[in-house]
C-alpha cells in the first residue's frame, strides 16, 4: 500500500537543469569587485593596461601585432568590461541601501526605545518629587523643633513669671 505523504512530511527537493547559485554569496563577489572598480588601484592597472595594449600594437613588428590601430578589440573588451560593471555596481549600491535601510529602522526603534525611557524617567523624577513634597525633610524638622521650643520656652517664662504673684496670695 503507497503511503500519501502529509504535511508532517518535507517535500523531496525538485532537481532542476538552470545552474543553483546563492545570491548572497554572488552579491558579496559583486560588492568586492564593484569596490575594487572605485579605487585608484584599478585606475592605475588598466591604464597600464590600455597603455600597454596600444603600445605593443603599434611599436612591435607587424607580425606579432593582435590589434592595429583603431584598436578594435580593445575596445570590445572595455565595453564588456563596461556593460558587466554597470550592473555589478547597481547591485552593490542596492545591497548597500537595503543594508542601510535596516540600519535605519534599528535606529529608528532605538530611539523609540530611548525616548519611552526617558520618558519613564521623566515620570518617575516627578512622583518622586511629588512625594518628596510630602515627606518631612531634616530642615523642616529643625524649624519646627525650634519653633516648639521658643514657645515652651515663652510658655515657661509665662509661667514662672505669673507664678511668684499665685504664691503670695
Amino acid at each position: 500500500m503507497a503511503r500519501v505523504n502529509g504535511l508532517d512530511t518535507p517535500r523531496e527537493a525538485r532537481r532542476s537543469l538552470r545552474p543553483n547559485y546563492d545570491p548572497e554569496v554572488f552579491g558579496r563577489i559583486s560588492e568586492k569587485f564593484a569596490r575594487f572598480l572605485g579605487t585608484a588601484r584599478f585606475l592605475v592597472y588598466m591604464s597600464v593596461f590600455v597603455l600597454s595594449w596600444v603600445i605593443w600594437n603599434i611599436v612591435a613588428p607587424e607580425r606579432l601585432r593582435f590589434d592595429s590601430y583603431p584598436f578594435i578589440f580593445l575596445t570590445l573588451i572595455l565595453s564588456l568590461q563596461a556593460s558587466y560593471a554597470a550592473p555589478l555596481i547597481l547591485l552593490a549600491q542596492n545591497r548597500q541601501a537595503d543594508r542601510d535601510r535596516i540600519a535605519l529602522n534599528e535606529d529608528r526603534a532605538q530611539n523609540n526605545r530611548s525616548i519611552a525611557d526617558t520618558e519613564y524617567l521623566t515620570r518617575e523624577i516627578a512622583s518622586l518629587r511629588i512625594s518628596l513634597g510630602e515627606v518631612a525633610t531634616r530642615d523642616f524638622i529643625r524649624n519646627e523643633i525650634g519653633d516648639l521650643a521658643k514657645e515652651l520656652h515663652k510658655d515657661r517664662s509665662k509661667d514662672l513669671r505669673s507664678k511668684p504673684e499665685t504664691d503670695a496670695n
